[in-house]
């Protein structure tokens, strides 16, 4: 038996990274997994991993999009019991040296994104007086992070969001938090940094290692299933020590 049997979950960012392991991990526990991503051979490479699972092409900026899916999943369904919004971007660059039009993308995708998602999906978890929704944020939001200026902010967002629908959501059994990992080994991470940073992080962590996609999976199925029916609100950071708080 697995702690999401049963359970309905809905995974943006999924076709790669975090997000697929997140699914693999979802799916590893018996949930059906709706896998969703901008790329849709990814999503259905992805989701051709497990039974059941479900590939859709999503854009978490597109808002009519967002609700399309939240109500395809509840037709076919008839519930929804999981939201994790993982889908993210980033792109290094100082602040003074950066491009506005990067700025709404990195807001678009990182913060828009989870409230269009959160906006489709919640009232659907209130009805049914259960629901648990992770938000992946980041350590760049909780600390700060150089050449991550815009994205940090999109991120701290995402945790003081994460707080407040918990606030909300808590009178219907709905549960918010909000997952920050720190450097992780993933296509993303080597498009933005190069050998020297790479380098220069993993002598910075405590564990002397980057963290790897399976390390945030875990403690999101955990917050995801009924073992966490007493935690809201909070923001785990998974970084190997390199930021405590």
């Amino acid at each position: 038996m697995g702690r999401l049997d049963g359970k309905i979950a809905i995974v943006t960012g999924a076709g790669r990274g975090i997000g697929q392991a997140i699914a693999g991990k979802l799916a590893a526990e018996g949930a059906s997994v709706v896998v969703t991503d901008l790329d849709e051979a990814s999503a259905k490479e992805t989701a051709a991993s497990w039974p059941g699972a479900v590939p859709i092409r999503l854009d978490v900026t597109d808002r009519e999009g967002v609700q399309a899916l939240a109500d395809r999943v509840v037709d076919q369904f008839g519930r929804i019991d999981v939201l994790i919004n993982n889908a993210g971007w980033d792109k290094a660059s100082s602040f003074a040296d950066s491009d506005p039009a990067d700025w709404d993308r990195a807001i678009g995708i990182n913060l828009y994104g989870v409230l269009h998602t959160c906006k489709a999906v919640v009232p659907v978890m209130a009805g049914q007086g259960a629901g648990a929704v992770v938000n992946l944020g980041s350590d760049a939001g909780r600390v700060g992070s150089s050449g991550e200026a815009v994205y940090s902010a999109a991120k701290g967002g995402v945790i003081a969001f994460t707080k407040s629908l918990a606030r909300e959501m808590a009178r219907h059994q709905v549960r918010v938090n909000c997952v920050c990992p720190g450097p992780t080994d993933t296509a993303l991470f080597a498009e933005f940094a190069g050998p020297k940073l790479r380098e220069a992080l993993t002598r910075a962590i405590p564990f002397r290692r980057l963290g790897q996609p399976d390390d945030v999976a875990g403690i999101v199925a955990f917050l995801a299933s009924d073992e966490a029916s007493f935690i809201t609100g909070q923001t785990v950071s998974v970084s190997g020590g390199l930021t405590m708080s």
